[in-house]
């Protein structure tokens, strides 16, 4: 049901603005309430308007605050739609940011991902679709090794694709006034179709390792 989020209001700036450089253990306290409700509480709201419209997106997390203070000053959030494959949002001074990630892989799964690249079929259409996401204005990056892996043909079509042992696709959603709106949902779900058929290959194709 659309609805129970009404976007950031604007004093969730101000709270973050607060929270900027190294706020001491006081700062944070008086500061805690109010983060939680202008800042993470709208960051909840916004995802279970996601899951609403499709059960794949039905398990997130909204993290807490943590000691370092990085997590004071951005509040990020994930949907976990596959083993170590999720989509990650970023809500902070700079507005927010969306990605698509495989990444910290189980044992087991940088092998499948690189049968599964070097596979003409399947490589090709990831090639494809990772060329798609970037002309959309993602930036593609990950833990990428300096040389193609043992085993694979140093010439090989796709080396590139092949020396990654994690992928993201990430892009900044933007900061303007929809950030405040209700059209916040829509602009992540546009995102999120952006991303799908990145994650959606990789479900596939990087399964838990046994």
């Amino acid at each position: 049901m659309r609805g129970q989020f009404t976007g950031w209001p604007e004093q969730a700036m101000d709270v973050l603005w607060q929270l900027q450089g190294e706020p001491t253990h006081a700062t944070r306290e008086r500061y805690r309430a109010d983060r939680e409700r202008l800042v993470r509480q709208p960051m909840i709201a916004l995802l279970n308007e996601v899951a609403d419209t499709d059960p794949r997106y039905e398990d997130f997390s909204v993290w807490h605050y943590r000691t370092d203070s990085w997590w004071w000053q951005h509040q990020a959030a994930v949907i976990r739609l596959g083993r170590k494959i999720e989509l990650g949002l970023r809500f902070s001074l700079d507005g927010l940011r969306i990605q698509g990630a495989w990444w910290y892989p189980d044992p087991g799964q940088v092998d499948m991902f690189r049968k599964a690249v070097a596979s003409e079929g399947s490589g090709r259409e990831l090639s494809d679709i990772v060329e798609d996401v970037r002309k959309k204005g993602y930036d593609i990056s990950g833990d990428v090794m300096k040389r193609p892996p043992r085993g694979y043909p140093a010439d090989h079509s796709r080396t590139n694709l092949l020396r990654h042992r994690s992928l993201i696709a990430a892009r900044p959603l933007g900061y303007e006034d929809w950030l405040h709106t209700p059209e916040a949902v829509d602009r992540v779900l546009s995102a999120a179709a952006d991303l799908d058929a990145l994650l959606m290959w990789l479900v596939r194709h990087v399964k838990r390792a046994a």
